[in-house]
């Protein structure tokens, strides 16, 4: 049965992150730290080899894939775009801390989204369907070992959603410019819309 590879891999750091900013839709570039930190890992780490890139159309997910994988056949993919955090977007948790609408969202739930943003049943719709149109594709161009690279996010919705064996939200978390490794075969995706986790990426050189 014919598997296919896909590694995951979340953006370089950006200044809002450094600030503790919620940064979900907002478009940020990878700031200085970042642009290093990710020619670092590629100095020191293995990533895999990929024959597509599949990218967030934010520019630190570009900048990052640009960084990681130089000259890789890459294609934009509005679906892997980070959750629209609507009025929270660039906010940090201090200055929200008083609002009854940020405390209530803290509680969580799969329809609790942020004034004017997503609610994560929408976002994990939204990754099914990336995911159904990467792997098809995927199928269809033949290519076995791809990666995506996305926002963190958007990795753990992914995971927690449709990874096998199923893992606590706390272990699903990566640092920036790195991420997970899976893989799925045709028949495991269109009977059980799932995929298996092999680990975590990159490895050392």
């Amino acid at each position: 049965m014919k598997g296919y590879k896909l590694s995951l891999i979340r953006h370089g750091v950006t200044q809002g992150n450094l600030d503790g900013k919620y940064i979900g839709i907002t478009d940020l570039p990878l700031c200085e730290q970042g642009i290093k930190e990710l020619y670092d890992k590629r100095a020191k780490y293995e990533y895999p080899g990929v024959q597509k890139v599949y990218v967030s159309p934010l520019r630190r997910c570009i900048q990052t894939a640009d960084i990681l994988y130089p000259g890789a056949y890459t294609a934009k993919l509005g679906l892997l775009a980070e959750m629209d955090l609507g009025e929270f977007e660039g906010q940090t948790a201090e200055s929200l801390s008083q609002r009854a609408d940020y405390i209530e969202w803290l509680k969580g739930g799969a329809d609790n989204a942020p004034p004017g943003g997503e609610s994560p049943a929408q976002v994990m719709s939204r990754c099914y369907e990336a995911l159904n149109i990467i792997i098809s594709d995927m199928m269809y161009e033949g290519f076995t070992s791809c990666a995506v690279v996305t926002h963190g996010g958007i990795i753990m919705n992914m995971l927690s959603g449709f990874g096998l064996p199923k893992l606590s939200p706390a272990d699903l978390g990566c640092d920036f410019g790195e991420g997970f490794e899976v893989s799925v075969s045709a028949a495991m995706w269109q009977r059980s819309e799932a995929f298996e986790i092999l680990g975590r990426l990159p490895d050392w050189k």
